[in-house]
């Protein structure tokens, strides 16, 4: 149980935080409308606080926040919230809007939203873990709540966030397109994190991914040998986009049990840190155990992380393409038979758009790999459109009555193709 003055003192503090009246804009209408509880789910770092705080700001009610990554409620249970209910009360009085910051460190935390829910209060909730949050969603809260993972920086909220003002809504003329060519190579160097951009101290994507490691994963799983499990991530953030089994990364890092391999990949992709995806197979089990491909959540981060021994932009813009197309919902597979095709993406239970990615296609060897590759994803899904993103400019190519649309991946991302 956590003492009243502890409780108190944590209320007081947080509600000192300052925070910016300008905020760069993520958050689509439906997040406020309706009965419904709110989920704002990502990695740590990523602005979840900042639109829960942006969500207070344009609400009528605003007072009944907490932040639960405080050290002085680690010992806060669900026996507490009744305690800091009363205390809201009769700090603030009677207001119907919750605001909690990274909920899932508190064991239970959805039996007491739930009731909450159950006289007609509306609910906002953060949280950094999504195997506990889909767990416990799915256990007491199932039709009861929407849910919105948040991302890094996309690369038009870096533009705005940089304060560059480019109009880039109606005809481009070369000046806008230098522009946006010149804000691309900036956020291709910077990633997408808030904090990093700001200041670009590579101190800070350390801390931050030591903060993950440890808290997020080492604390929360119980794990005890540190050394293997760094080994890993360290591998997987060399080897972006190159395929792997459990058996193959189990010895590439000397761990023993392909299991223990697949345990540790999910703690990681819990955090939002790492992804992997399955090569499409129209039989689940053979997706299932298919050889796999990883990406981190920023491509950024990633460099930090593990090695290279040259700048490796391939596989940078790569992992870049793969969170846009996670940001923009899709269901992400790769394709591979006689060739390969970076990603396969559907939407409701269909594919919708096949992808390559390469810096660029000057080089006939190249060239002919990445259309061979698309042609036969093509050809294999029915589809009649297929998109290479590079940085070259715009071409559209005709292949056996296949239209490939060659788009530089700034204009991709604005969403300008």
């Amino acid at each position: 149980m956590i003492s009243r003055n502890v409780l108190l003192d944590v209320i007081a503090d947080q509600s000192q935080l300052k925070w910016s009246n300008s905020f760069i804009p993520r958050s689509p209408g439906f997040i406020k409308a309706g009965k419904e509880i709110v989920i704002l789910s990502g990695i740590r770092r990523c602005g979840k606080s900042t639109l829960l705080h942006e969500l207070r700001q344009h609400n009528d009610e605003s007072d009944y926040y907490l932040n639960f990554d405080d050290e002085r409620l680690i010992n806060f249970s669900v026996d507490d919230f009744q305690s800091l209910y009363e205390l809201f009360i009769e700090l603030y009085g009677l207001q119907h809007t919750f605001y909690f910051d990274e909920i899932q460190n508190i064991p239970n935390w959805e039996r007491f939203v739930r009731r909450l829910y159950d006289y007609d209060n509306k609910i906002y909730v953060t949280g950094s873990n999504a195997s506990m949050l889909s767990r416990e969603l799915g256990t007491h809260l199932t039709g009861r709540f929407i849910k919105k993972e948040l991302y890094p920086f996309s690369f038009a909220e870096f533009i705005t966030f940089t304060d560059r003002k480019i109009d880039y809504s109606h005809l481009l003329s070369s000046e806008i397109k230098a522009s946006l060519k010149s804000s691309f190579v900036k956020y291709f160097n910077t990633g997408g994190f808030p904090e990093y951009i700001h200041h670009q101290n590579n101190e800070y994507l350390q801390s931050l991914y030591q903060s993950i490691f440890y808290r997020d994963v080492m604390v929360r799983n119980k794990i005890t040998n540190e050394r293997e499990f760094l080994e890993l991530i360290y591998f997987l953030s060399s080897n972006i986009g190159k395929p792997f089994s459990h058996s193959s990364l189990a010895k590439a890092v000397n761990i023993q049990s392909p299991t223990t391999i697949r345990q540790y990949i999910s703690y990681l992709e819990d955090t939002y840190l790492f992804f992997s995806i399955n090569r499409f197979n129209y039989s689940l089990k053979k997706q299932v155990y298919s050889q796999k491909k990883g990406y981190f959540i920023d491509h950024v981060l990633a460099r930090q992380i593990g090695f290279r021994f040259s700048e490796d932009k391939g596989r940078a813009l790569e992992n870049l393409i793969f969170i846009e197309l996670k940001r923009r919902a899709y269901e992400i597979y790769y394709h591979s038979q006689k060739h390969e095709c970076d990603f396969v993406a559907r939407k409701n239970g269909k594919i919708v758009l096949l992808v390559q990615v390469a810096v660029s296609m000057m080089d006939n060897q190249t060239r002919n790999r990445e259309l061979n590759g698309l042609v036969e994803a093509m050809e294999v899904y029915g589809l009649d459109k297929g998109l290479i993103i590079t940085e070259m400019e715009e071409e559209i190519i005709t292949i056996d009555n296949k239209e490939i649309t060659v788009v530089p991946a700034w204009k991709w991302l604005l969403k300008l193709n």
